[in-house]
């Protein structure tokens, strides 16, 4: 492969490769001195793949995960294969069969301005325990993927396609000549998102926790939901505020007890 190698810790990182893409890991390294039960699970799971592991102490463990909580474990990967551009992963989604489209609407997770790697590693676990076909996020406003967020997304980020987009707006438009729905979150949108119908392809707009989206991106969205909000507190994190909008999703799409009418 070209790509150069890259770095995963932590067992569920390493473990969800392992179990997807055993060819790509081109060793593991790991603690000799933890010799629990999650352990020996896992060197049973990397000896079954065929992969190389390697006895490193803690500092050298440390050093190769960047100062990670890596809890013993660490690989060297190639990337995964997946589409490499969001074109193409519409592409895929728009090339199934009527009964898959119709069975499974697009549906996307755009983040507008979440920065933090923790906060991206939960967003991507939870677009994947959704379903949801990709996370789109602009390069000039997130810190794109890393060993951090790949531990933090607990194996998601080998699963859900990411895409940094140049041009967000520009990239929401392009979407809605594909015929897919832009919904952005807003505390001060007319209707909740619960009074909105998931059931067709639609991407989610997901602002920075405090700030919100951007004048820009707000503008280009076709519709504005909220998320009611009970208690004292005036927000959630941005990866609970994705999931309480991808869920809602799901179980309007699983025809759970929802009444609709966009």
């Amino acid at each position: 492969m070209a790509s150069e190698p890259k770095i995963l810790f932590g067992f569920h990182a390493v473990g969800v490769r392992l179990k997807i893409a055993p060819t790509t890991v081109l060793e593991v390294y790991v603690d000799p001195a933890r010799r629990d039960a999650r352990m020996r699970q896992f060197l049973q799971r990397a000896q079954e793949a065929g992969v190389r592991v390697i006895e490193a102490d803690g500092a050298r463990l440390a050093r190769l995960a960047g100062g990670g909580h890596h809890q013993g474990v660490v690989a060297r990967v190639h990337p995964v294969e997946q589409a490499r551009t969001l074109d193409d992963r519409l592409d895929q989604l728009e090339a199934r069969s009527e009964a898959e489209r119709r069975a499974d609407p697009p549906l996307l997770l755009v983040l507008d301005g979440v920065t933090d790697p923790h906060n991206l590693g939960a967003c991507l676990r939870v677009a994947d325990g959704a379903g949801a076909h990709a996370v789109i996020a602009p390069k000039d406003q997130s810190c794109g993927l890393n060993a951090t967020v790949a531990k933090v997304a607990s194996g998601a980020a080998e699963t859900v396609p990411f895409f940094l987009v140049t041009n967000l707006a520009r990239t929401l438009e392009a979407l809605k000549e594909r015929g897919i729905w832009v919904v952005g979150t807003s505390d001060d949108a007319p209707r909740t998102l619960y009074q909105y119908d998931w059931r067709g392809p639609a991407a989610v707009v997901m602002g920075a926790e405090g700030k919100g989206m951007r004048a820009l991106v707000r503008r280009t969205c076709d519709e504005l939901v909220a998320i009611p909000m009970r208690g004292a507190v005036e927000s959630l994190n941005v990866s609970v505020a994705s999931a309480v909008c991808l869920y809602e999703a799901v179980r309007q799409r699983l025809g759970l007890d929802a009444s609709h009418g966009r």
